[in-house]
């Protein structure tokens, strides 16, 4: 029997917070930090909860990184056409950039063709040091 989902005062706040966070990549650490700067009083094991269940209902993605790093989420909006895309990860400072590259697509192809494995995009992660830090 399928559990009804309830629509809490706090799990109202946390989707309003995602929704204006808009395609960005974010944590449970900094969904809790974005509510307490705005007044709301929601535990962090609320937000781990809602996050999880709102992963599991396809409203967010859910991105494993290594072990010991934070888990990161984006909103899966209804107008945006968020297709397959290889994501690249710096090390220094932890942003998770989209990669819309036609030649990862080729390489993925490639991968498929010659090597007979499916590469899933939404999980495939590329690490090294972003522009930003790289400049620092």
């Amino acid at each position: 029997m399928k559990q009804k989902s309830y629509n809490t005062k706090q799990k109202t706040a946390i989707i309003r917070e995602i929704k204006n966070m808009g395609d960005g990549h974010f944590t449970v650490d900094g969904l809790c930090k974005i509510l307490v700067e705005k007044g709301e009083t929601v535990g962090r094991t609320t937000v781990y909860r809602c996050l999880e269940k709102l992963s599991a209902e396809g409203f967010l993605r859910k991105y494993t990184a290594q072990a010991g790093e934070s888990v990161c989420y984006q909103y899966v909006s209804e107008k945006r056409d968020c297709h397959e895309h290889f994501h690249l990860k710096c090390e220094k400072c932890g942003s998770l950039i989209h990669m819309e590259c036609e030649q990862m697509h080729s390489f993925s192809e490639h991968i498929k063709g010659h090597h007979g494995f499916s590469v899933n995009p939404f999980k495939t992660v590329i690490y090294g040091t972003c522009e930003v830090c790289k400049a620092k």
